[in-house]
């Protein structure tokens, strides 16, 4: 561990507000947050950056790393009501091998919500571990029926307190992959915007793509058109294609109906999981 931040107040729950992250980060030229996307090039980012970045890594990494990352990094580990989801998943080994110890920094476990609770440091092993609760800084304008990805909430929080190096976002494109799924839980449309209009107004950079905006090209040539006028006929095309899309979701409903049965029957006659027997503990409910 190459950071005295991290393993000197390793068990510190730390005020996401402190002084003390922004004199951290001061330390470094550039920091990249790397999603777990199939659009991240892991080769292309250890090229590009110079050595001094930092490199924040989430949760199942080995999505995007096959061996030990070999540069200064920090893994944000998210969590749920039963604490940091790599830690009642029993994945902390797994994950943390792929790092070098020679520069891995830590481990930073992160709450978002009130319903979610964070991990005591023994659990993550022999690694430095800080504690940040975020819930304060997105709760107040994050989408109320939706959680914040952590990767969201980290670049929200970084712009926030006005880090000195310069923000990097690499595969944060939201897309699914064949492998790889998005979860519904998280309201990645309302996500892309805020991250588009940080990109937009100088505050991130967005690796790979988004380097333009058609809309904003389209006036340069089309001078008679306002941006409102734009923006109106955008929105209506949107909205159509968005119908003709629920329709074509309704007809897959229709086929895929004997598919859903047989599904949700064994859904209902699987073994629980560890979290459905927590929840039914918590509520007082028989297993």
């Amino acid at each position: 561990m190459t950071d005295a931040f991290f393993s000197t107040t390793a068990t510190v729950k730390v005020d996401p507000a402190a002084s003390e992250w922004k004199a951290f980060f001061q330390a470094y030229s550039n920091v990249v947050l790397v999603a777990n996307s199939a659009e991240t090039d892991i080769a292309s980012l250890l090229r590009d950056f110079p050595q001094d970045t930092l490199f924040i890594f989430f949760n199942k990494v080995y999505k995007v790393l096959d061996v030990p990352f070999p540069r200064p990094a920090i893994l944000a580990c998210r969590s749920g009501m039963m604490g940091a989801n790599i830690v009642h998943r029993r994945e902390v080994p797994e994950v943390l091998k792929f790092f070098d110890r020679d520069t891995f920094l830590g481990v930073v476990n992160i709450k978002v919500g009130p319903d979610e609770n964070l991990s005591p440091p023994e659990a993550f092993g022999d690694v430095p571990v800080k504690h940040l609760d975020l819930s304060g800084v997105l709760l107040p304008f994050y989408p109320q029926d939706k959680a914040p990805t952590t990767g969201f909430g980290l670049c929200v929080w970084l712009r926030q307190i006005d880090v000195t190096p310069k923000i990097h976002l690499a595969g944060f494109s939201s897309k699914r992959s064949e492998k790889w799924k998005v979860f519904d839980v998280h309201d990645w449309t309302f996500e892309q915007v805020v991250l588009r209009l940080l990109f937009r107004h100088g505050e991130v950079d967005l690796v790979g793509g988004h380097q333009a905006n058609p809309y904003a090209a389209l006036q340069q040539h089309f001078p008679r058109f306002t941006q409102s006028e734009i923006a109106l006929t955008a929105g209506e095309v949107l909205s159509e294609r968005l119908q003709n899309l629920s329709s074509v979701v309704d007809r897959l409903m229709s086929v895929t109906k004997v598919l859903r049965f047989f599904d949700n029957t064994f859904r209902k006659v699987r073994p629980k999981t560890r979290k459905q027997k927590f929840l039914q503990k918590r509520n007082g409910r028989p297993e």
